[in-house]
């Protein structure tokens, strides 16, 4: 019998077992994915870290691993503009550092924050089952079975599903979900170019969706880059010389001529919350939980917050010999984490219908709005605070830099 079994080896799921496992080392912790092993070893994406989940990442003691392939954002900018519009308004700009003089986010590689987690597990002695996938979940009074694809089946008392967002587990619980899709695909690639980038993020938001450029260690940049999921995948099947025109028309000329380097991908984007987070022995986290546009940059972090309150939530039931499993306990992780979700999906979903087209009054309202904000020191210094997730008055012990 397990104590807790994570269903996905995710960033998220990787967490949740260490951030538990670490704090409650007498509690049996497991993990099943179905990726066979090594698949993680080619994926050659980037994530924005924010300064709350790098704390939360020193507790485990991984962030010394991880922080010399991490770019520091040093500064952001954004803009508002037609695709061919010769020059590109700054309406507003953001400084990099919170209050305790940390950048509020890194650009991590994927490879790197993978890697450091999974080496925690090893460490910690945590169980990882390769190349298997959850077919079937019984939840009864004092624990669930979970049925594997190879036939076998684990008991736990609590199973996490961190499968994310067409999540098998949440299916087989029977948790419905409220979902819908924005018609667009974001396009994520990586590309080098001859100046520096000196550690600013450019967000511009064009006619068909936003444009991020985020900056990477040596010279590179990571994109994610918003159109119509059929331009999207016109833009992905072509090769590399019209993906670079089109390219150039949006990134600009100022970092030099500029190259794409590895595979590009394009995946579809919507909104998906899940009705409940909690079932009896059961509870979701990151994407399983929530799928949200990446128009913010908050969707890892979003999980990275579910991680430490579930982990936060569990240990201390099982610290007053209470069932870490039952439903009375999970109640307080769903309490705590369903409101913020909710908030960040409704503000992701409304900005990116404001800034996703070109209607003359609403692009004039967005840039006044975006003027206001610049001008007001303490409002900027409220959205850094927010963005870096270092005000939030419920953050979980983790988030803070705190043991639990």
């Amino acid at each position: 019998m397990r104590d807790m079994l994570v269903v996905g080896a995710g960033y998220v799921g990787l967490s949740a077992a260490v951030a538990v496992k670490q704090a409650a080392p007498h509690l049996n912790v497991a993990i099943v994915e179905a990726a066979p092993a090594g698949a993680w070893e080619k994926d050659m994406r980037a994530s924005a870290i924010i300064a709350a989940a790098t704390k939360m990442l020193e507790v485990f003691g991984i962030w010394n691993e991880i922080e010399p392939d991490a770019q520091p954002i040093n500064k952001m900018i954004v803009t508002d503009s037609k695709t061919s519009d010769p020059v590109r308004p700054v309406f507003l700009t953001f400084d990099g550092e919170v209050q305790d003089g940390r950048p509020f986010a890194h650009m991590v590689p994927n490879l790197s924050l993978v890697r450091a987690l999974r080496g925690a597990c090893e460490r910690l002695g945590i169980e990882i089952h390769h190349g298997v996938s959850a077919t079937g979940l019984d939840s009864g009074d004092t624990h669930a079975e979970v049925t594997l694809s190879n036939g076998k089946t684990i008991e736990a008392r609590l199973v996490v599903a961190c499968d994310g967002v067409r999540s098998h587990v949440r299916e087989l619980a029977g948790i419905k979900t409220v979902s819908w899709d924005y018609g667009q695909s974001g396009i994520v690639a990586t590309v080098e170019h001859e100046r520096p980038h000196n550690g600013c993020a450019e967000e511009h938001f064009l006619p068909a969706g936003p444009f991020a450029i985020l900056p990477l260690k040596n010279n590179r940049s990571s994109l994610v880059w918003t159109e119509s999921t059929q331009e999207a995948a016109r833009l992905v099947r072509s090769d590399d010389l019209v993906f670079e025109e089109e390219l150039e028309r949006r990134f600009g000329h100022k970092l030099g001529a500029i190259k794409v380097v590895g595979d590009k991908r394009a995946f579809p984007l919507g909104l998906t919350l899940a009705r409940a987070f909690v079932a009896p022995r059961l509870a979701l986290a990151g994407d399983a939980a929530h799928g949200i546009h990446p128009i913010s940059g908050q969707g890892l972090n979003l999980g990275f917050k579910d991680v430490a309150a579930l982990a936060e939530t569990i240990v201390e039931a099982d610290r007053l010999g209470l069932d870490i499993g039952s439903i009375n306990t999970l109640e307080r992780y769903q309490a705590w984490r369903r409101f913020d979700t909710f908030r960040m999906g409704v503000t992701t979903d409304v900005l990116n219908r404001l800034f996703s087209n070109d209607l003359a009054p609403i692009r004039l309202a967005r840039d006044v709005g975006l003027g206001i904000v610049e001008r007001l020191p303490g409002l900027k210094s409220f959205f850094i605070g927010q963005a870096a997730g270092t005000t939030a008055p419920d953050n979980p012990r983790l988030l803070a830099g705190q043991t639990i």
